[in-house]
């Protein structure tokens, strides 16, 4: 039987360059924080612990992020002070089961795939270090690889605490490690801080192995983004648009067509069928789904949103919560809000907000309006200017409009109230009480004219 797997994630950092109360690992790429990115990896590969060391912020770190991730048994280990990576994983240690492998992760580092992090993992459980190394241009600021002449890792050097020579070493430490439990422990216990930070370096159990003859494999990740960690809001900025462009890159081979993969930001799941069609800046947010032959417009707002097959969505529009039929057109400048549900064929037009409603087949509601809190039925068509006035400053109530109803420009629907099947409102009416099945309604002040009147003027 293999051995099981602990991850240590680190995540105790200020951030100061952030110059930001919030906690570094709290910052959001793609709409969630960077330490929910690393749980996420560290999650597909079934491990059987995970303990999260933190410090900065306090219990800011925990709060934020264990709900997110409740279906994991999250240990948290509090670092206080911070001395150094060495001693963070040393806060780990009681949490972590002897018999386990260990995979220590970065909470600010977190582009990582999985595929890279379960390399790793498979050389360790064959006994060896499996360390995760980056060439780079330029190294300036990482920890340099140190291999003897045989090309083998002897040490890992500090860039602080290098010379000349191993300056020039452009193959770099990512921190990013993985190596048996119980050896981990043994080497943490022997860490001293006679370095320029006068910290206990985590770097230091590299040398440590190879000096008692241990075998360090280096693991290469597929790209450098997958570790490049934050310490700004410019590199926090440059992981967004890489994560964003990968994504991008995922939704193209899988044969969507966006008009420019720079501009689209998924910031939550994003699953689409085939010949679906993305205009620019458009943001998807929770998760949605999109159905085949979809077409979104430029500068739409996705949150938590459902559309069925052949649903056209014109520019400006904003989908939250809202769950949307086949062929349905929606925009521009539509606004479905949480509890919106549209039915096959309908057409819902510009400046037209509905909420909490149910829309039949084949129903309009082309201009100006506003539907909430409502069950409209089947090939109604509501006119420019129609509000449901749903709430009385204390209550919400419901307004029943059913099929075929004709729902005159410029009425006002005073709920609790019911339209009959195929009755008409006549335009301008404030309807308070139900309008009978099949019959015109409509409520007016007689209109009249005033001979002789004329308008004020300004006085001079």
């Amino acid at each position: 039987m293999s051995a099981p797997l602990n991850v240590v994630i680190l995540a105790a950092g200020k951030g100061t360059r952030m110059k930001s109360d919030l906690p570094k690992v709290l910052q959001p790429l793609a709409g969630r924080p960077l330490l929910s990115h690393v749980l996420a990896a560290a999650d597909t590969l079934a491990p059987e612990r995970i303990c999260v060391v933190y410090g900065h912020g306090g219990e800011i770190l925990p709060r934020a992020i264990a709900p997110l991730f409740a279906h994991l048994d999250l240990a948290w280990a509090k670092q206080e002070p911070q001395l150094g990576t060495g001693h963070a994983v040393q806060q780990a240690l009681p949490y972590l089961d002897p018999e386990a492998i260990c995979l220590i992760l970065y909470g600010d580092v977190p582009l990582t795939r999985p595929e890279t992090l379960r390399e790793m993992t498979l050389i360790a459980r064959e006994g060896a270090i499996a360390l995760l190394t980056v060439r780079l241009a330029n190294p300036a600021g990482y920890g340099r690889i140190v291999r003897n002449a045989r090309g083998e890792v002897i040490r890992i050097i500090e860039h602080k605490d290098a010379t000349p020579e191993e300056l020039a070493i452009d193959e770099v430490n990512t921190g990013i490690l993985c190596l048996p439990a119980a050896k981990l422990a043994a080497w943490l216990a022997r860490l001293g801080n006679d370095n320029a930070q006068g910290e206990y370096y985590l770097t230091d159990v590299i040398g440590m192995a190879a000096a008692e003859g241990e075998k360090v494999i280096p693991c290469h990740p597929g790209a450098t983004w997958e570790v490049l960690g934050v310490n700004s809001r410019s590199q926090l900025a440059e992981l967004e648009r890489l994560h964003q462009r990968n994504v991008a890159e995922a939704l193209m081979a899988q044969g969507v067509t966006l008009i420019d993969p720079a501009r689209i930001d998924v910031r939550g799941s994003l699953e689409c069928g085939r010949d679906v069609l993305i205009d620019v800046n458009c943001v998807f947010e929770g998760s949605v789904s999109l159905s085949d032959g979809v077409k979104i417009g430029a500068n739409c707002v996705l949150k938590n949103v459902s559309l069925a097959a052949g649903v056209e969505l014109q520019p400006f529009c904003h989908l939250d919560g809202a769950k949307v039929g086949a062929d349905a057109r929606i925009g521009p400048f539509s606004r479905l809000r949480p509890g919106s549900e549209l039915a096959e064929a309908t057409r819902i037009g510009n400046f037209v907000e509905i909420k909490n409603s149910q829309v039949g087949c084949h129903s309009k509601i082309n201009h100006l309006s506003y539907v909430g809190d409502a069950t409209v039925g089947r090939r109604v068509n509501i006119g420019a200017g129609t509000i449901t006035c749903n709430y009385d400053g204390a209550n919400k109530h419901r307004t029943v409009i059913e099929d075929d109803a004709f729902i005159g420009s410029d009425t006002q629907l005073v709920a609790p109230v019911s339209v009959g099947h195929g009755a008409t409102l006549g335009a301008g009416t404030t309807l308070t009480q139900d309008a009978p099945a099949g019959q015109l309604t409509l409520s007016r002040a007689k209109q009249m004219t005033v001979p002789g009147w004329q308008r004020p003027v300004k006085n001079k």
